[in-house]
């Protein structure tokens, strides 16, 4: 039987199920939430599960974390099967196999171009099952480097249970990503553009997060990649690549003599375009539950990760810099948290002493040794916008095929390392060329936007200011608190938000 429990990154708490980790943000203690044990998958299971399609994968991962006691299997099977109905290929995911082994796994077919479109929806999907089993409501707070507002109130916009408060940096994303957010005026629906960056945005959220009584109050919760939930369905990601690239099943003398054992797992390695690390996080999750993967976490101008694993150098620049890749222009990969907690063997002291030291000054130093167990096994490396835009147009002459600059960061790894042929690789695409029209166009290509996006245009927005002043973080923080408190008045009275709408 599934009994999984899930405790804090930081030592402060243990055993919480499922449900009590799906409705929350950051752990009380300010960690994030982990399994207690990650669950092991043979490699027998792992080639039984070759040629399964991807909807089928993401069930058989949420599975070995979510007990049927909390949602019996043929009801996760429904709720996954829902929650991914609505994408534009079969499969939800899609993988493009390009010249000279450039493998791109594609998982942007959602409403929002995003790879977030597909753990979000399966996250919500399991929000609402449990809201409507138990009659209860929520109050989803979010930060957005981009995507993940987008895709959060494209998700659970209208759904009875649940309001979505989500805080994106004004000025610092591109037009559509904003448009995603704002032309949703559904009344549960509540969009607010701050005067700074993503980073920025982290810090009020995380004071309101650890207000516990606030959290208790209101059912506040988060759908950032700090949930657990979000994670979970990303490691179905590389599974699925795992499975389709890796070269499992095509072995030299596989099955050629009966009753022989298989020989040892084929690698494959996987380019993941970094910024919060949500995605490095759930492929070291899968590393650990026995997936044979190579990882490479390529980051842009904001470095942070790179720096970690090459100098030990965790420490945040003065400032974001706006790149042509903006859903990675982050320096704080709070994502990271779990990788150093699977890595220090479940070290929640030390994680708790790390972590508290570089919240408090921004900067940390990993120990050497901590270093070195990183190196192992993460490689990275940065690129600039030039280099975002050379590889762009390459893979466009190569290929006739566009990438996002984001998937770009990751193709540049492609066109300017030394490959192993021994191993195959996979680049993993996590938007869709669509939402940044002006960095197709700085890198002289052209590229005909769908009419989705294009209707954007012609939508009504509406959306509230956070000003930058003197105090910004703490006036930020009180007029969220202000708000989340103010919807939930509301809805207990039974009462709109937004009368004009109704």
């Amino acid at each position: 039987m599934n009994r999984m429990r899930y405790c804090s990154t930081r030592g402060g708490v243990q055993n919480r199920d499922f449900r009590e980790v799906l409705f929350s943000g950051f752990a009380p203690d300010g960690g994030m939430f982990m399994p207690e044990t990650l669950p092991a998958v043979s490699p027998e299971t792992l080639r039984s599960w070759k040629g399964l399609r991807y909807q089928r994968l993401v069930l058989e991962v949420a599975a070995r974390f979510i007990p049927e006691e909390l949602i019996p299997r043929d009801d996760l099977e429904a709720l996954v099967a829902e929650a991914l109905s609505g994408f534009s290929v079969p499969d939800s995911v899609r993988i493009a196999r390009l010249k000279d082994g450039l493998s791109v796994l594609e998982l942007f077919h959602g409403e929002t171009l995003a790879f977030k479109d597909l753990a979000m929806s399966c996250t919500v999907h399991f929000l609402n099952y449990f809201l409507r089993r138990d009659g209860s409501r929520a109050v989803v707070l979010v930060g957005t480097s981009g995507d993940t507002g987008g895709s959060a109130v494209r998700s659970a916009r209208s759904l009875p249970g649940l309001d979505v408060l989500v805080v994106f940096p004004r000025g610092r994303i591109t037009a559509v990503q904003e448009k995603h957010m704002t032309t949703c005026l559904e009344d549960n629906v509540h969009v607010f553009a701050a005067d700074g960056s993503s980073d920025d945005i982290d810090q009020p959220l995380r004071r309101l997060f650890a207000d516990q009584n606030l959290v208790r109050t209101h059912s506040l919760m988060s759908l950032n990649s700090v949930n657990w939930s979000r994670v979970m369905i990303q490691v179905a990601h590389f599974f699925y690549a795992y499975l389709e690239l890796s070269g499992l099943g095509a072995e030299p003398g596989l099955g050629a003599e009966p009753g022989l054992e298989p020989g040892p797992l084929p690698e494959l390695e996987v380019v993941v375009p970094t910024g919060g690390a949500g995605n490095i996080a759930a492929a070291f999750i899968a590393v650990r539950m026995g997936l044979p993967l190579k990882l490479v976490a390529m980051v842009n101008a904001n470095d942070i990760v790179h720096r970690t694993v090459t100098s030990g150098d965790f420490s945040m620049a003065p400032s974001v810099t706006q790149t042509l890749a903006p859903a990675i222009d982050i320096q704080d990969p709070y994502n990271m948290e779990r990788v150093f907690w699977l890595l220090l063997d479940r070290d929640g002291a030390a994680v708790k002493t790390m972590m508290e030291e570089f919240q408090r000054s921004h900067r940390l130093r990993l120990p050497e040794n901590q270093r070195r167990l990183l190196a192992e096994v993460l490689v990275t490396g940065a690129v600039s916008d030039p280099g975002i835009l050379e590889t762009m147009r390459r893979c466009w002459e190569q290929n006739r095929y566009l990438l996002c600059p984001h998937t770009a960061v990751a193709v540049w790894h492609h066109y300017n390392r030394t490959h192993s042929a021994a191993r195959n690789r996979c680049y993993v695409a996590t938007a869709s060329p669509a939402k940044f029209q002006a960095a197709v166009e700085k890198a002289g290509l052209t590229f005909d936007p769908p009419e989705a996006v294009l209707a954007l245009d012609q939508l009504p927005t509406r959306y509230q200011n956070l000003e930058r002043s003197a105090d910004w973080c703490k006036d930020w923080e009180e007029r969220l608190r202000d708000w989340i408190q103010f919807v939930s008045r509301t809805r207990k009275n039974g009462g709109v938000c937004y009368p004009e709408n109704s």
